[in-house]
C-alpha cells in the first residue's frame, strides 16, 4: 500500500507544479517526523520513507533549480529577442517619422509657397479690381474722362515730339482753348488735336438691351459724333491761324474700330468737314510723320549756313593747294639745288685723285721751282 502510495506520489511529483511539490514533501516530512514520535515502534520504516521523501525533495529541488535555470535562459533570450525586436521597431518607427516628418515638411514648404502665390495673386486681383473700379468712375464722369483722354494723348505727344513743337490748352485768337496744338514748321498754321471724345453715347449703347434699346442708343451716339464733328470745326478752325484740319483723339482701339464699323457715314461727314477720327495708333503714327516734317523743315532752315560753310571749306581747299603747289616747286628748286652739289661733289673728288695720282720727277720738280706746274697738274686745274 505503501508502495502505491509512493508511486502515486511520484506521478503526482512529475504532474505536479515543483513549488506545490516541495510544498507537499515539507508537509508529509512534518507529519513523518511527528508520527514518528508518536510511534517509536515504527521508527526504521518512517525514517526510510522520510529518507525516500526527502530523496524525492531532493530531486524535486535539483528539477526544479534546473527549471529555474531554462527558464532563466529562456527569459533572457526572450528579452534580448525582445530588446532586438523592440530596437528594430524603434528604428524603423524612427526612420518612417522621420520620413514622414521630412514629407510633411516639404509638402508644408510646398503649401506655404502655393498659398504665396495665391496670397500673391489675390493682392493683384484687388489691386486690379481697384483700377477698374477707378476707371469705371473716370469713364462715369464727363470731367475725369476728359482728363483720362487728355492724359493718353498727352503721353503720346511728348514721347513723340520735341519740346517746344507742341502746347496743350493754348488759347487761340478767338478765345478757345483746345486740348493740345502743334506747330508747323515756319509760317505754317497751327494743327489741332481735340480730346474731348463724347465716350457716355457709346457707354449706353454697349449697356442697352434689346433692339430698341439699342437703336435708341445708336441714335443719339450718331447725333452726339455730329455735334462734336460740328463744335470742333465752329471753335477750332481759325483762317491763318489754325490748319483746315482737325483730330478727334479717341482713347482706344475698339471703340475707333466700332465707329468706322456702325456710323461710317458720320466718319464720311466728318470727312468732308476736314474733321478726321484718330486711335492711339493713328496718332502715334501722325505724330511721327510731323516729326519728321519739322526735322525737314529745321535742315532746310539751315540749308543757307551749311552752303556758306561749304563755300569757305571749298576756299580753303583752294588756299591749301595753292600752297601745297608752292611747296611743290620749292621741293623742285631745292633738288635741283641737291644735284648740282652733288656734281660739284663729283667733280672734285676726281680732281682730288688725279692730284693724288701726279708722279713729280726730278724735272717736273726743277720746273715746278721755276715756277712751272707740270703738265697733268696743268690739265687737271683746267679740268
Amino acid at each position: 500500500m505503501i508502495d502505491r502510495w509512493l508511486e502515486d506520489l511520484r506521478r503526482l511529483v512529475a504532474a505536479a507544479d515543483p513549488l506545490a511539490l516541495l510544498a507537499g514533501a515539507l508537509l508529509l516530512v512534518a507529519l513523518a517526523w511527528w508520527a514518528a514520535r508518536r510511534r517509536p515502534a515504527a521508527g526504521a520504516a518512517v525514517s526510510a520513507r522520510v529518507d525516500e521523501l526527502l530523496r524525492l525533495n531532493a530531486e524535486t529541488t535539483a528539477r526544479l533549480q534546473t527549471m529555474a535555470e531554462i527558464l532563466g535562459g529562456r527569459q533572457a533570450e526572450l528579452a534580448r529577442s525582445l530588446g532586438e525586436r523592440i530596437d528594430g521597431l524603434g528604428q524603423r518607427v524612427g526612420a518612417n517619422l522621420a520620413a514622414a516628418q521630412q514629407s510633411s515638411g516639404e509638402q508644408l514648404e510646398r503649401l506655404a509657397e502655393r498659398l504665396a502665390v495665391i496670397d500673391r495673386a489675390q493682392k493683384s486681383l484687388g489691386d486690379l479690381a481697384g483700377e477698374v473700379v477707378s476707371l469705371r468712375r473716370i469713364l462715369g464722369d464727363k470731367q475725369r474722362r476728359g482728363a483720362f483722354g487728355q492724359g493718353r494723348m498727352e503721353a503720346i505727344v511728348e514721347d513723340g515730339l520735341p519740346a517746344g513743337a507742341f502746347t496743350f490748352q493754348a488759347t487761340l485768337s478767338n478765345g478757345n482753348r483746345p486740348d493740345c496744338v502743334v506747330h508747323m514748321p515756319g509760317e505754317a498754321p497751327l494743327l489741332v488735336i481735340d480730346a474731348k471724345f463724347p465716350l457716355e453715347s457709346f457707354e449706353r449703347l454697349r449697356a442697352a438691351d434689346g433692339t430698341e434699346a439699342r437703336e435708341a442708343a445708336a441714335g443719339l451716339a450718331r447725333r452726339d459724333l455730329l455735334r462734336h464733328v460740328v463744335d470742333v470745326r465752329q471753335r477750332y478752325f481759325v483762317p491763318g491761324e489754325t490748319q483746315d484740319t482737325a483730330l478727334i483723339f479717341v482713347p482706344s482701339e475698339s471703340l475707333f474700330a466700332d465707329i468706322h464699323e456702325h456710323f461710317g457715314d458720320v466718319v464720311e461727314r466728318a470727312g468732308r468737314a476736314r474733321v478726321l477720327f484718330v486711335s492711339p495708333s493713328l496718332l502715334m503714327l501722325s505724330v511721327q510723320l510731323t516729326r519728321a516734317v519739322l526735322r525737314d523743315a529745321r535742315m532746310r532752315e539751315q540749308a543757307a549756313l551749311i552752303q556758306a560753310e561749304v563755300r569757305h571749306l571749298v576756299d580753303d581747299v583752294d588756299r591749301l593747294r595753292e600752297r601745297t603747289l608752292n611747296l611743290q616747286k620749292h621741293f623742285g628748286q631745292a633738288s635741283r639745288d641737291v644735284e648740282q652739289i652733288l656734281v660739284s661733289t663729283d667733280k672734285i673728288v676726281r680732281r682730288g685723285g688725279r692730284i693724288d695720282d701726279v708722279a713729280f720727277d726730278e724735272a717736273g720738280a726743277g720746273a715746278a721751282e721755276d715756277g712751272a706746274a707740270p703738265a697733268t697738274v696743268r690739265a687737271a686745274a683746267r679740268s
